[in-house]
C-alpha cells in the first residue's frame, strides 16, 4: 500500500460485523501478546521495537499483520513471525493468523517507543 493510500483509507469510516466492544478487547489482547515476542538479540519487545507495521482484525476474526525485521540479515528472520503467529492465535476469539515479513519501509530506530529507547539506553 503507498502512502496516497493509508491517506485516502484513513478518512473512511468502517462498519465492522463485530461489535465494538469485543473489536476494542481484541485490539487490545493482541497488543499484550505482541508485547511478549522479544527479538533474541535485543531486551525490548517487537511491539516497542517498532517491528509491528499493522495489525488487521477482519469480520471473521482472523488477522493479518503485516511486520519487519530491525535489519534483513536478522538471525531471528526464521523464527520471529512464527512467534508472532503463536502470540497472536493464543488470543481467545482470534481466528487464523497470517504474518507477513515486509522490508518497505525500512525500519529505523525513529521507530522505536520511548519505552523501547529507555531499555535500550538509546536518548
Amino acid at each position: 500500500m503507498t502512502d496516497t493510500a493509508e491517506v485516502k483509507t484513513a478518512n473512511m469510516e468502517t462498519i465492522s460485523a463485530l461489535p465494538p466492544e469485543e473489536t476494542e478487547r481484541l485490539g487490545s489482547e493482541i497488543v499484550a501478546a505482541l508485547k511478549t515476542v522479544f527479538d533474541p538479540e535485543i531486551p525490548a519487545d517487537i511491539y516497542e521495537l517498532g517491528l509491528i507495521y499493522k495489525v488487521d482484525l477482519k469480520d471473521d476474526r482472523s488477522v493479518d499483520v503485516l511486520m519487519t525485521l530491525t535489519t534483513p540479515n536478522c538471525p531471528a528472520a526464521g523464527e520471529l513471525p512464527t512467534m508472532v503467529e503463536n502470540a497472536v492465535a493464543s488470543v481467545p476469539g482470534v481466528g487464523v493468523v497470517s504474518v507477513n515479513l515486509v522490508w518497505e519501509p525500512a525500519w529505523t530506530p525513529d521507530r522505536m517507543s520511548d519505552e523501547a529507547r529507555l531499555v535500550l539506553n538509546m536518548w
